[in-house]
């Protein structure tokens, strides 16, 4: 599936992440324990916000200038409700330019939509455009090989792709980053997060 079939698999259930009986603990534990690993609190980006705002939430009350990104309309639509003080982008995140650099960038079950061909430039570009020291939580698939598959667990159809653990660990190295953690958070599903910290300047694509 390309990013925009995607998009509007996620415009046709945007109203569930945006309804009361959507799971608002979904990740925040896991984003405490990353944040744990820097003190900076700057500019955030949530990228794949969608309409539930959760994570915004958190990044506002951690003292965070946090913008959104997500390339559901109708996610896009349904999360400036919520935050209209926000910046809130609507785009795809393989061909988006970042205006600067970040200190803390989630992507929380979102990039792993990208198509496996631009999996390692999008994922080097999202590391390549932290601050030094700064924080990049995301999730892949637990698998040793590079995977694509598509259902429809959620009902519209989806797609999902992975590196593969090693792969993904040096896309993390050669980005200039540390993994400080990573952990099977889900088991028995292959559901992992990857917590990652920009140790040393590497090009950027943006600038601060």
């Amino acid at each position: 599936m390309k990013p925009q079939e995607v998009a509007k698999s996620y415009d046709s259930i945007a109203d569930r992440w945006h309804s009361e009986q959507f799971p608002r603990s979904n990740g925040i534990e896991q984003h405490k324990r990353a944040i744990t690993f820097t003190e900076l609190r700057g500019r955030a980006l949530d990228i794949g916000c969608g309409s539930s705002g959760r994570i915004l939430d958190f990044l506002l009350a951690e003292g965070f200038s946090p913008e959104g990104l997500d390339i559901s309309l109708k996610m896009i639509e349904l999360a400036r409700r919520r935050h209209p003080d926000l910046i809130i982008h609507h785009a795809d995140i393989c061909e988006w330019k970042f205006p600067h650099s970040y200190d803390f960038i989630s992507a929380w079950d979102s990039i792993w939509h990208v198509p496996l061909d631009q999996q390692e430039r999008v994922l080097s570009q999202v590391l390549s455009n932290l601050t030094p020291q700064g924080i990049c939580i995301f999730t892949t698939g637990g698998v040793d090989a590079p995977s694509e598959v598509s259902n429809s667990y959620m009902g519209p159809p989806m797609y999902h792709s992975a590196l593969g653990i090693t792969a993904t660990l040096q896309c993390l190295a050669k980005a200039g980053c540390a993994c400080r953690h990573l952990e099977y958070d889900q088991l028995p599903e292959l559901h992992v997060y990857i917590v990652a910290q920009r140790v040393s300047e590497q090009s950027r694509q943006g600038d601060t």
